[in-house]
């Protein structure tokens, strides 16, 4: 039989991972003060409480992060078909984009409709959906009262909220999902 010699490749190979586990070792068995940890590098710059409250935009299922504004649904009615329906329809319904309304009672069917009236558990993740990510070509460009006025909207064509109804942060997270029940709770600490 022939003996199988190493070949440059896997002789290289072998030898850049023993150089990084004996770097890794050697970094590992320093005391942190040893590694100059707490020296600056002269990278980047400090952030002001100011930048990080401008990317601090997450809204809770209870409505903490909520900002300040309205909107009722026939203003949201417009911005929608103005802003959203290339994608998701006049009303809706689906197009490129996926379909908001309908599907309540079809979750535990062989063809269910995820939508926002028959699946999602807080009006509250649908504003802060909306304001985070849509329109799909300008996300974070809508202003909070178009983004209440749209949630406004949608919860009306699903039959949650009445035609009259206006939207702020006081009377969004009050609005009952038909879903709400339909997760099980994060057991997790500081979950809802």
């Amino acid at each position: 039989m022939r003996e199988r010699r190493p070949t440059g490749t896997s002789v290289r190979s072998a030898c850049v991972a023993l150089v990084s586990i004996m770097a890794l070792a050697a970094c590992s068995s320093v005391a942190p003060d040893a590694r100059n940890v707490s020296q600056p590098h002269d990278l980047g710059t400090p952030l002001t409480e100011q930048a990080i409250a401008a990317w601090n935009i997450d809204v809770a299922p209870d409505g903490r992060g909520l900002p300040a504004g309205s909107g009722d649904v026939a203003t949201g009615a417009h911005v929608f078909a103005a802003k959203c329906a290339a994608c998701h329809g006049a009303q809706g319904e689906g197009g490129l984009g996926d379909p908001l309304v309908g599907g309540r009672g079809t979750l535990a069917s062989a063809k269910p409709r995820r939508t926002v009236g028959s699946y999602w558990p807080y009006a509250t993740t649908l504003f802060d959906y909306i304001r985070r990510a849509m329109p799909y070509n300008a996300p974070e460009s809508l202003s909070a009262d178009e983004v209440y006025a749209v949630s406004a909207f949608l919860l009306n064509r699903n039959g949650i909220v009445p035609a009259d109804t206006r939207l702020d942060a006081a009377s969004l997270p009050r609005v009952a999902m038909p879903n709400r029940d339909g997760f099980v709770p994060d057991p997790r600490p500081g979950r809802l």
